[in-house]
């Protein structure tokens, strides 16, 4: 690789992320402890928004900020011993830094052979930043950590919360006026946009339903082919086609591999094998999650059916109105799930949706449902009171499109909240303003009008 190229490419690179500064939308629970001497590692789903994060991070990080995108074509052939020429490179293009705290923000980083090697030195020896993000399954903690030996930071990065989807559309989500004030309809209005579109953040900067529908095809088709037929050498199209039909029809229900294999047996060729190979290759793509059932035994867990959410609503398959109540649970799995909580469904004579478990082991109970009527209220309020009896808790959850009120049942304090109003609940104003203050201070002056995260 020819210092000159890298030259190029660096300086390029920090102009072109100064000039996307004003599009960057605030992240929530991208929290990078200070003081951790470890390579920080960004996975996730494709087109999630990981590239924003390290620009957003670039900024931060002022002057001794560099930035590589392993896709860029300039950057073909680039292999392990290269590395060694990205100081020099930024030092000759910056001389003032040189003896200054340097970062390095690596993007697909998973293109270059043996990556790992001079990122462990490069934090352990030399005393630099590093930052790693990238698409591929290869980017998962499970096979990073293998690599780096437990010396990487990893944190998930999925599409946009409802909260993150609201400030990229104007709004300030700390703001309490939201859920009182004159913008409280508009906010549901974008909670119903939301619900539908999903989070993933070049779909919510799309203006029309045709175009937004036509961008998630082609994630979808990215999502499949790359991550699953390619990176698995899947040869049984029609079985993979038939599953993942079933898998995202299917999200928030209870979905067992055997009903699946009674079904499809015959019709096309399977073994329960590669059945179950092809499921898991979902589940490591980051495409779906598994929550289990709440039982003490690690047997009766894995025994017992799982339920699946995807990890966007955009990517839901759905047919009739009937299907609300499933987008609303699907919303909530994904907003409990970024808060860090372990998470588990009850089931006995009836069924409540989440039992949550916090750091410190305190649990609650959540039961969702699109709106509680004389037809419903036994079941959804059975099931959280059943929930509530086997976790010894006094007090429960109801998350609905729109009701609010507090309930008394069976010694229980039952708090009945909209789902958009709890996704807003906890966001911190400060973080918010420090963000904000943080690129405006770096981001160049610019009359351009603000534009919408791509």
């Amino acid at each position: 690789m020819q210092l000159s190229t890298l030259k190029e490419v660096i300086a390029g690179n920090r102009q072109f992320i100064m000039n996307r500064a004003p599009a960057i939308v605030p992240r929530s629970g991208i929290e990078i402890p200070s003081g951790v001497n470890k390579v920080v590692a960004l996975y996730g789903i494709r087109r999630s928004g990981k590239t924003f994060i390290l620009f957003d991070q670039c900024i931060r990080h002022g002057e001794g900020a560099l930035y590589l995108d392993f896709e860029d074509d300039r950057l073909q052939g680039f292999t392990l011993a290269d590395f060694d020429l990205l100081k020099p490179a930024f030092l000759e293009l910056y001389p003032h830094l040189i003896g200054a705290p340097l970062a390095f923000f690596l993007d697909e980083v998973q293109n270059v052979e043996g990556w790992e090697r001079f990122c462990r030195r490069a934090v352990e020896r030399e005393g630099m930043e590093v930052f790693v993000s990238g698409s591929s399954s290869r980017m998962m903690p499970a096979e990073i950590h293998t690599e780096l030996r437990g010396r990487a930071w990893s944190l998930e990065v999925m599409p946009y919360s409802f909260a993150e989807y609201v400030r990229s559309r104007g709004f300030n989500p700390a703001d309490p006026a939201l859920a009182f004030g004159a913008d409280r309809d508009r906010v549901r209005h974008l909670f119903e946009q939301y619900l539908r579109r999903g989070g993933y953040p070049e779909v919510c900067a799309l203006e029309t339903d045709f175009d937004r529908l036509k961008l998630l095809k082609d994630y979808y088709g990215a999502l499949y082919f790359r991550d699953l037929v390619e990176r698995y050498q899947i040869t049984n199209i029609p079985l993979l086609d038939a599953l993942s039909d079933r898998l995202f029809s299917s999200f928030a229900t209870r979905f067992t591999l055997s009903a699946f294999y009674k079904q499809y047996n015959g019709r096309i060729p399977l073994s329960k094998d590669l059945l179950f190979r092809y499921y898991r290759h979902f589940l490591d793509s980051m495409l779906l999650y598994e929550v289990r059932l709440f039982a003490e035994s690690s047997y009766a867990r894995m025994r017992n059916p799982a339920k699946l959410y995807p990890v966007d609503t955009g990517l839901c398959r759905r047919v009739t109105s009937a299907d609300d109540g499933r987008l609303l649970e699907t919303v909530v799995f994904l907003e409990l799930k970024r808060r860090g909580l372990e998470l588990f469904y009850f089931h006995g004579k009836r069924e409540c949706d989440f039992i949550t478990r916090d750091a410190a082991g305190a649990l609650q109970a959540i039961q969702v449902c699109h709106e509680l009527t004389d037809e419903n209220r036994e079941r959804e309020m059975g099931g959280l009171l059943d929930a509530c009896g086997r976790i010894g808790s006094d007090s429960g959850l109801i998350l609905t499109w729109g009701e609010e009120r507090v309930l008394e049942e069976a010694g229980v304090t039952i708090s009945c909240k909209p789902v958009w109003k709890w996704c807003l609940e906890g966001i911190s104003v400060a973080s918010i303003q420090s963000t904000e203050k943080s690129l405006t201070a770096s981001a160049p002056e610019t009359s351009t009008e603000r534009k919408q995260i791509l």
